[in-house]
């Protein structure tokens, strides 16, 4: 029995030789060579059959294709494939923010152009000489709303009521013209405005409409900012050493077990960028929080807080409120005279002539038909309707990231093969549980060590940062501007990334990384309250330009 025994053991030895034999020899290195040559690798020496993979520090120890050169160059690509391939995802993202913040930016400034050019060619039209010996009125009211918009300190709401309270004590002593005013008079005059309203209600309707068009349009032009920063920044990955050499493992070990056309398992794929995405991951709540602060605002733009439908007839509404004034004065300057007693008379220099006789030009009526050349070549409802579609399909974009990547046209072998991927250490199924999102659910990611006691600092900035624009937006939303008492860290940014007069920006295009991009608005608050800046005058010379009118058509 012992002999027949000894046969046994030495036939079967020979048999497992022999097939160990034709599995080596199999297992060439031919393909791995041209695999390697088609993607432009320049190794020195390709191995032609396998050698021993002692060497190895990322791939299995076994059988080996790779020597320590093609290792390393295969870590030095993965970084690189890495970078390139979310950088690829994010394009799209990244150049609608981009352009959509251009769009809106050189639609609203040249809204205002066009509105200014409007104006002004409606009051050549009317007065002539003395409105063109006057024009800079116009020009500094439209001065500051642009102040206001590229990100100036200008509170909107002061500003107007300041212009309304002077125009009123400007045209008062215009249209008494009899009486001597003195500067203590005019300060009586402007305790009565409230109660006067002179102007009928086109102050109250046009301050209203005019701060929270205004606030939308630059609060929404800054989101549209900070998400272009965000996206730019985030998009721009730090590779940890862990990362890497998951991504070599993944991508490149095949190449070492002889099995170059092997593309990875999908969910094996999931879990490594899960580990090298998971501070990205961590930003996704506060992006769409953010991104639903953007449709809101949105909203209102093509809605009650139109600035197209505000600015165009802006010309008409400051007419019909002279208008007003004109139509009143008597019954106003009764009132006055009983607040603030009978001024002294002028003499006889002074002119006499009747309330009625003083202004006999109106504006000529306004025409819906007659709107001014469409700003940016395109209109403010194209425009919401055309990022309202780009920001909902941007929603969760940072957890969806990882998914977006393991498709089989790009890494994995697709869901129809997972018998026949690469699921890291060799072609079969891929086991292991596919991780949730986020930093701290990879503490038992199979396939990247992340330590998640570190968050990533830059991700922590922007993840600020978006906390900070959402505020600003829902507060938008509401027709509200705010202000940031602390401004040490954070700074102000501009609505449209130029014009910067008074309060220049630290957050731009270029500024370091470490900056919370936070716009400084105004004290002003809510809509209905106020709260005194110093806004400069525009009414003064707009009066001036009136008495001058009033003046030339007495003297004819």
């Amino acid at each position: 029995r012992a002999p027949w025994i000894h046969v046994t053991i030495i036939c079967t030895f020979s048999v497992l030789s022999v097939a160990a034999r034709a599995e080596f020899k199999a297992r060439n290195c031919s393909e791995v060579r041209e695999a390697c040559i088609a993607k432009g690798f320049g190794f020195s020496h390709v191995p032609h059959q396998e050698i021993p993979g002692t060497h190895l520090r990322v791939c299995l120890q076994g059988n080996t294709c790779c020597t320590e050169e093609m290792e390393d160059r295969f870590g030095q690509q993965s970084k690189q494939d890495f970078e390139n391939l979310v950088d690829e995802m994010s394009h799209t993202l990244r150049s609608t923010f981009v352009s959509r913040h251009k769009r809106f930016d050189e639609f609203f400034l040249e809204l205002l152009e066009n509105t200014e050019r409007s104006l002004n060619d409606m009051f050549m039209r009317t007065y002539g000489k003395p409105y063109m010996q006057n024009a800079e009125v116009f020009e500094n009211l439209f001065a500051e709303l642009k102040r206001y918009y590229t990100g100036g300190n200008v509170n909107l709401e002061e500003m107007l009521n300041d212009f309304w309270s002077r125009l009123l004590e400007r045209m008062f002593t215009l249209l008494n013209s009899q009486y001597v005013i003195t500067e203590d008079y005019l300060e009586c005059i402007s305790k009565y405005t409230d109660q006067l309203k002179p102007f009928g209600d086109v102050p109250r309707k046009l301050k209203a409409q005019v701060t929270r068009a205004f606030i939308a349009a630059r609060t929404f032009v800054q989101g549209l900012s900070v998400g272009r920063e965000v996206a730019q920044r985030v998009s721009k990955v730090s590779s940890t050493p862990a990362c890497i050499r998951a991504v070599t493992k993944m991508l490149y070990c095949p190449f070492c077990q002889s099995m170059p056309g092997v593309k990875p398992c999908k969910n094996y794929c999931l879990n490594v960028m899960k580990g090298c995405l998971a501070n990205q991951a961590d930003l996704d709540p506060e992006w769409n929080q953010y991104i639903d602060a953007m449709l809101l605002v949105a909203q209102r733009l093509e809605g009650p807080f139109n600035i197209e439908s505000v600015m165009e007839p802006i010309d008409v509404k400051i007419s019909e409120a002279i208008m007003n004034m004109q139509d009143n004065s008597a019954q106003v300057s009764y009132r006055v005279f009983q607040g603030c007693g009978q001024p002294k008379p002028a003499g006889i220099t002074r002119s006499a002539r009747g309330v009625s006789d003083v202004f006999n030009a109106r504006f000529r009526p306004y025409s819906p038909e007659e709107r001014p050349t469409t700003a940016a070549g395109t209109s403010l409802d194209r425009l919401v309707v055309d990022i309202k579609e780009k920001l909902k399909d941007f929603k969760k974009f940072w957890s969806n990231l990882p998914e977006a990547m393991c498709v089989e046209d790009r890494v994995t072998a697709g869901n129809a093969s997972e018998e026949e991927c690469w699921n890291g250490h060799t072609k079969g199924r891929y086991f292991p549980e596919v991780q949730k999102d986020g930093l701290t659910n990879q503490v038992n990611n199979p396939e990247v060590g992340v330590d998640i006691t570190r968050p990533d600092t830059l991700i922590r900035q922007q993840i600020m940062a978006l906390r900070v624009m959402t505020n600003k937006l829902k507060n938008a939303y509401n027709g509200n501007d705010i202000y940031f008492q602390d401004s040490s860290d954070e700074g102000s940014g501009s609505g449209s990334g130029s014009g910067c007069t008074e309060v220049c920006p630290t957050y731009m295009d270029g500024t370091a990384a470490t900056e919370i991009p936070v716009v400084r608005a105004d004290r002003s608050g809510p809509v209905d309250n106020s709260a005194p800046l110093c806004a400069p005058s525009v009414a003064l010379p707009t009066v001036l330009a009136l008495s001058a009118l009033a003046l030339q058509r007495q003297w004819r």
